[in-house]
């Protein structure tokens, strides 16, 4: 198979590990700086264009987008021109764009069931005090919607603190979210690899002392963790909402079951390889052998 990779950096350790998986089953592997390519789409034939080449409807079996949450708009762009030159896509377009969107994707979460952390979100600091009583009260955490990796993630211990911290995102046109604190959480969370409706691996993540962002980007550490049955349906349920065949999904352990913080489009491979020591990247390349036909890609989910 002819496999293109959708990858700002070649050299990063998750488009690193796809290229080699691919490779050692056979296959045929491009990395594709997506930034860097311009699309005709006023002919019959549509195609993409990356620096002085052309490609074309069959120049490639399928695609793994490892679209950056900064460059979404341009990312997802690209990844639909393939998916309009009837190339496989692992994640659709419309997928990625659902579960960059931090609010749509919870409440398309909300709406079919799934278990989230109370969540309030308004546009007007008049509704400050409502929106720290819907969740609860004080702790809580404050999220910016384009927040990733731990960043713009804010934990306000006491209403004063929360509500100046409110106030001060709004007060920059910021859009956030309100969220109650899991306290039973302890500091913990669990990342779940989701590939083709199947959890594949998965990790706990700790935060490091004195903080409470567990994100392995902020210093924290992660350890093999045997999912229950609820967990397990969970995470799947969340993909399938999302519409992706691949994705990280992190949960909260709560005192109410399990509940979904987050769905990621494109996870690293690194934290959860390292963690669990199992071939992760090899897993996606024969989940991709299994499924990839022209013009398969399909919007699947809902919203």
């Amino acid at each position: 198979m002819k496999i293109a990779i959708l990858s700002r950096n070649p050299k990063l350790y998750s488009t690193r590990r796809l290229v080699e998986a691919a490779e050692e089953r056979g296959h045929d592997v491009r990395v594709i700086d997506h930034i860097r390519c311009f699309m005709d789409m006023g002919t019959e034939n549509p195609s993409i264009h990356f620096k002085n080449e052309e490609f074309n409807p069959g120049d490639f079996d399928a695609v793994i987008p490892r679209i950056g949450a900064s460059v979404s708009f341009y990312g997802t762009s690209v990844v639909r021109q393939f998916e309009m030159m009837g190339t496989y896509c692992v994640n659709e377009s419309v997928a990625i764009s659902r579960s960059r969107d931090k609010l749509r994707s919870i409440q398309l979460l909300s709406r079919k069931g799934v278990g989230i952390p109370v969540t309030a979100f308004a546009n007007s600091p008049d509704d400050v005090k409502g929106l720290i009583r819907e969740v609860g009260g004080a702790p809580l955490v404050i999220k910016l919607l384009e927040g990733t990796q731990g960043i713009g993630v804010v934990l306000a211990e006491t209403k004063k603190a929360a509500e100046s911290v409110i106030e001060a995102f709004m007060g920059v046109k910021s859009n956030i979210l309100i969220q109650e604190f899991i306290k039973e959480a302890g500091g913990s969370d669990i990342r779940c690899l989701v590939v083709g409706g199947k959890v594949i691996a998965a990790m706990q993540r700790t935060a490091p002392e004195g903080e409470f962002r567990s994100n392995l980007h902020r210093g924290g550490s992660a350890q093999l963790v045997k999912l229950s049955s609820a967990e397990r349906k969970t995470a799947v349920k969340a993909a399938t909402i999302m519409g992706l065949n691949v994705c990280g999904v992190d949960l909260l352990r709560s005192s109410r079951g399990p509940l979904v913080m987050e769905v990621n489009s494109s996870p690293g491979l690194k934290g959860i390889e390292e963690a669990t020591q199992k071939d992760v990247a090899k897993m996606i390349i024969e989940f991709i052998e299994k499924n990839a036909k022209p013009h398969k890609t399909r919007t699947r989910g809902k919203g």
